[in-house]
């Protein structure tokens, strides 16, 4: 039996259902959905998009950083492509 994704309207531990089933319709897994659902619901939903990262710009990354970082995420042709066209490629991955 094929296993289907639940709204959230049928359980009860998920707080808020609408935002739970947009998470889920956007790809999200049902563990990562119900864990940003549930914190929106406790902290209000502009508090949740606000954390985040504090990772810098990658204007102030050097060449080597970014180089580093597209072979990480697995960019090809990284390596001749010049300081602009790296931020360009990393933040278009």
């Amino acid at each position: 039996m094929a296993a289907s994704k639940k709204t959230g309207a049928d359980n009860p531990s998920i707080k808020d259902p609408e935002l739970y089933k947009d998470l889920l319709d956007d790809g999200a897994s049902q563990q990562k959905a119900a864990r940003i659902s549930n914190a929106a619901a406790k902290r209000g939903r502009s508090a949740v998009g606000r954390k985040g990262g504090k990772a810098g710009d990658y204007e102030d990354w050097t060449v080597p950083q970014l180089k580093q970082r597209a072979k990480e995420i697995g960019l090809k042709g990284y390596s001749a492509k010049k300081k602009s066209e790296l931020i360009s490629a990393l933040r278009n991955s």
